[in-house]
């Protein structure tokens, strides 16, 4: 147990058996107390790294795969990188104090990066995509460069607070439906429901998007 008003040494911390959550929860009740908070927050990342690690993998091959290609020819690694700069500063004024509120947080900017990397290279002339030899990419490409994607992302940021949370968490962040219900304290059943009614939001705001 952590004593909040002693020293927490990162291996008093970094317990490797532990689950992720668990450790998770250890790492926010030790930043609610009196110590320097921000070897707290890298060990908590540091902790985290190989969930965050292959949730950009997952993200990068799986769904944003042009990402991955010339310009950017980006990397996992380069992701999480970005991600856990961005948290490192986030955290600096945010203090989840719960695993639900902490997985949120990498959430949201996780999302918030993949929007910047897609604008980013959308702003670009499309001479420098014709310089590298790439043709451009079909509207099915299901890439988040193409405005279609965009609208993916933002449609997923309209929908309502506890059916986003559960879509990221399942959808996105790679959870079992057990996983999802543990951090938000809710049955696997009330995390199913959830997930099912985000589907159908999306599929109702994107519905043109179907295949005809």
């Amino acid at each position: 147990m952590i004593d909040a008003d002693a020293p927490t040494p990162r291996s008093q911390l970094l317990m490797s058996g532990e689950p992720t959550t668990g450790a998770v929860q250890r790492y926010l009740n030790a930043l609610a107390g009196d110590q320097p908070a921000e070897p707290i927050v890298r060990a908590l990342l540091d902790r985290s790294a190989r969930r965050l690690h292959l949730l950009c993998a997952n993200l990068l091959h799986r769904n944003y795969a042009r990402l991955t290609l010339p310009p950017l020819n980006l990397q996992a690694d380069e992701l999480l990188s970005a991600v856990v700069e961005r948290l490192l500063k986030a955290m600096r004024s945010v203090r989840p104090q719960t695993v639900r509120q902490f997985f949120a947080l990498v959430n949201q900017h996780m999302r918030w990066e993949l929007n910047d990397l897609a604008r980013r290279l959308d702003e670009q002339p499309a001479a420098i995509a014709l310089q590298e030899g790439m043709a451009p990419a079909p509207d099915s490409s299901g890439s988040v460069l193409t405005p279609d994607g965009r609208r993916m992302l933002e449609a997923i940021d309209r929908l309502p607070e506890e059916e986003r949370e559960v879509f990221g968490l399942v959808r996105v962040q790679g959870l079992t439906q057990r996983e999802a219900g543990e951090v938000l304290d809710v049955s696997a059943k009330t995390v199913q429901r959830r997930l099912n009614r985000s589907l159908l939001l999306l599929a109702k705001q994107l519905d043109d998007l179907r295949p005809t």
